[in-house]
C-alpha cells in the first residue's frame, strides 16, 4: 500500500504546542550564549535540554503515528514520510545559511572571507543530504558538523533514530524495549554525571566523542518516547498546557547548579530532568484537554513554527553572534534590544518559510510520491 493512502492521525494539539513552546526557549538560549562566559553564567542556563525534549516528542509521536501501521506500511514508505516532513526545512536552512555566510565576517569568525566559493557550494551540497562534514571541510572553524545551519546536527541523529525504528527496534516487545529504555537511561545517567564539563552537552562534530554523545543523548529519550506511546493511557488533565509550559520553562532556565566545584551536581539534574521530568511532562500534555479555542489556535500556530523555526533561527543567530563578537565587553543589558529583534527577526521568518516554502514543497512531494 501506498505511503500516502495511509492518511494522518490527529494531532496531540497540546504536545505540538509544546514543542513550539521549547523551539522559543532554543533561540533564547542560542542569543544569551554569546554574552556569557560559559554555561555557568547564561541565563537560559539549560535551553540545549530542548533537543533532549525533541527527541523524546518524536519518539511518543512516531510511536503514535506509527507502530499500528507497519501492516500497511513498508521501511521505504516509512522513509519517504520523514524525508518529505523533514528535508525540505533542511534544505532551506543550508540555503539560507549559505547566502548570510560571507556577511558574518567578523572578529569570532576571521577566516570567512578566505572561503572559496566552491568549498561553499560543496559543504551546502553536502548539507542537503543531512549528512555531516568531516573537520577537513569546516569552513566557519566551530568544529561542527554542519557549518551552514548549526543546529542541522540534531536532526542527524533524529534520522538515525527514525531509520533504526523502522529496520527493526519498533519490533521489540514492550518488555525489550523497556530494558533497551532502562540501559541507555543507565548510560545517559553515567555521561551526565561523569562528563568533564557537567552537562549533556556534545554531538554536533564529526569525531568518535561527539558521535558517543549523540547517540547517548538520542537514545534514551526517543525511545523512551516510544515506550510511553504504547504503555501510558492518557488521562484527561486541565490546564496541562499552561501547566506543562511553566515546567519546560522551569527546566530550561534554571541556572546551573552545583556551580564550578560540583560539576556532577549539574549532570545529576540534566539526567533527571531528561529520565523523568520529561517524560512527565509530554504524559501531561498528551493527557491535556484544550481549555478554549484560543489555546487551541495558540497550541495550533507554536506547533506550526516550531520546526521552521528551529531549522531557519540560526541563520540570524550567526549575524547577532558576528555583532556581539564585534562589540567586545557588551552586555546583556545593552544587547537586549539587538536579542528582541533578531527573536522577533526568526518568528517571522520561520513563519514566512512555513508558509510561502515548506507547506507548498510538502504538498508537492506528497503528489511526486504518491
Amino acid at each position: 500500500m501506498d505511503n500516502n493512502q495511509l492518511g494522518t492521525k490527529p494531532h496531540y494539539q497540546i504536545l505540538d504546542g509544546l514543542r513550539g513552546v521549547a523551539a522559543v526557549f532554543v533561540v533564547c538560549f542560542h542569543l544569551a550564549e554569546p554574552l556569557s562566559s560559559s554555561h555557568l553564567d547564561n541565563v537560559v542556563n539549560h535551553g540545549y535540554l530542548a533537543v533532549d525534549f525533541f527527541f523524546l516528542l518524536s519518539g511518543y509521536v512516531i510511536g503514535y503515528a506509527y507502530d499500528d501501521r507497519w501492516g500497511k506500511l513498508t521501511f521505504g514508505g516509512f522513509l519517504r514520510r520523514r524525508l518529505e516532513r523533514l528535508q525540505p526545512l533542511v534544505i532551506l536552512g543550508m540555503t539560507l545559511g549559505a547566502i548570510g555566510f560571507y556577511f558574518t565576517d567578523s572578529t569570532i569568525w576571521p577566516q570567512i572571507h578566505t572561503v572559496p566559493v566552491w568549498k561553499l557550494i560543496v559543504v551546502m551540497l553536502i548539507g542537503y543530504t543531512i549528512l555531516p562534514i568531516p573537520l577537513s571541510m569546516d569552513i566557519r572553524g566551530w568544529q561542527e558538523m554542519h557549518p551552514l545551519n548549526s543546529v542541522s546536527w540534531s536532526l542527524f541523529f533524529e534520522y538515525i533514530a527514525n531509520i533504526l525504528y523502522a529496520l527493526g527496534l519498533r519490533k521489540l516487545t514492550n518488555k525489550a524495549l523497556a530494558c533497551f529504555v532502562f540501559l541507555s537511561g543507565a548510560v545517559l545517567l553515567h555521561f551526565a554525571v561523569t562528563n568533564a564539563n557537567g552537562d549533556v552537552t556534545g554531538g554536533w562534530t564529526l569525531n568518535a566523542e561527539h558521535m558517543r554523545i549523540g547517540m547517548t543523548r538520542t537514545l534514551f529519550p526517543f525511545f523512551a518516547g516510544l515506550l510511553l506511546s504504547r504503555v501510558a493511557r492518557p488521562a484527561r488533565i486541565k490546564n496541562a498546557f499552561l501547566g506543562c509550559s511553566l515546567l519546560v520553562g522551569v527546566v530550561l532556565l534554571m541556572p546551573r547548579i552545583g556551580g564550578a566545584a560540583h560539576l556532577w551536581l549539574n549532570g545529576l539534574y540534566e539526567a533527571i530532568c531528561i529520565i523523568l521530568v520529561f517524560p512527565l511532562i509530554v504524559y501531561i500534555g498528551a493527557s491535556g484537554v484544550v481549555q478554549h479555542q484560543t489555546e487551541a489556535k495558540i497550541c495550533r500556530f507554536l506547533g506550526d513554527l516550531s520546526y521552521p523555526l528551529y531549522m531557519t533561527h540560526y541563520v540570524l543567530v550567526y549575524f547577532y553572534v558576528a555583532w556581539v563578537s564585534n562589540h567586545s565587553g557588551i552586555t546583556l543589558r545593552q544587547a537586549w534590544p539587538h536579542a528582541l529583534l533578531t527573536l522577533a527577526g526568526a518568528v517571522v521568518l520561520a513563519h514566512a518559510s512555513l508558509k510561502l516554502y515548506d507547506e507548498p514543497v510538502r504538498a508537492w512531494l506528497r503528489k511526486k510520491l504518491k
